[in-house]
């Protein structure tokens, strides 16, 4: 049975690469942007569009209690394309913001309105200086917080903001530096490296399966485990959506959803 899910973010790269999923599902997505024209490309996608600014709370609250949802995915960022250096001086300072104020915004939002469970990305690279492989376990570099850069403060406020929301459960997803479309890289960079289909499938799956808390997704490297998600979420980096959403479409998307549950279970 579908859910109701309420997707903030939706035309980031993640965003885009999350609908199919979702829709193939049968889930009811209303999606969030702040372009009236991108409004028109997600309701040609198959989902409903709001236009809001996460930053006007009492907006973002209205369409949040508007949409009704069980699920909500917060996969919101101000990056510009292809991260270009140029532009990403001031960009980092407003994606903290966005983890920041924003996330905060989106989970009073929630709890507003009774949101079963918050998804939210995060980084996998802001574990305190120890032994490798991180775990999920491992202390964030929390430390002398004033000292620490725009994006880890930033990661920081966004964790503490979600694995706090109860009674909302809480999942944040630490994701690694991502290739593929609409990330702006086509091959993987040399540390830590996920393809977008893999940290979407990541965001889907995390709907029904795993508890509350935070997940590594990477693909297989030496400075972070994942061995949770792919125990706890059936999570499989090497997911990645066919080129056409038809019958090999979804048979593809069984296939990495098969073993110990359905990729559809309700």
């Amino acid at each position: 049975m579908g859910k109701r899910i309420f997707l903030a973010g939706a035309t980031s790269a993640i965003g885009k690469r999350l609908i199919p999923l979702l829709t193939q599902a049968g889930h009811h997505v209303v999606g969030t942007t702040r372009s009236t024209v991108k409004a028109e490309t997600l309701a040609r996608s198959g989902i409903e569009p709001v236009v809001v600014d996460v930053f006007d709370a009492d907006a973002l609250n209205r369409a949040v209690k508007t949409a009704e949802p069980e699920i909500v995915i917060h996969q919101l960022t101000a990056l510009p394309p292809g991260l270009d250096p140029a532009l990403m001086g001031e960009a980092l300072k407003a994606n903290a913001r966005v983890r920041k104020e924003g996330t905060q915004n989106l989970v009073h939002a929630a709890q507003g309105v009774g949101v079963r469970r918050l998804i939210a990305q995060s980084l996998a690279w802001v574990y305190m200086p120890g032994p490798q492989p991180f775990t999920e376990a491992s202390p964030l570099y929390t430390g002398a917080i004033d000292e620490l850069d725009v994006s880890k403060r930033g990661v920081i406020a966004l964790e503490d903001s979600v694995m706090n929301a109860a009674p909302i459960e809480g999942i944040v997803l630490r994701y690694g530096r991502m290739y593929g479309p609409g990330t702006g890289f086509d091959s993987p960079p040399s540390a830590l490296p996920l393809h977008v289909d893999a940290a979407a499938y990541a965001a889907f799956l995390s709907i029904d399966h795993g508890g509350p808390g935070a997940y590594n997704i990477a693909e297989p490297n030496d400075e972070v485990a994942t061995a949770k998600a792919v125990a706890d979420l059936g999570w499989n980096p090497a997911f990645r959506l066919p080129m056409k959403k038809s019958a090999p479409y979804m048979k593809e998307v069984r296939r990495f959803g098969a073993g110990r549950f359905s990729l559809y279970s309700s």
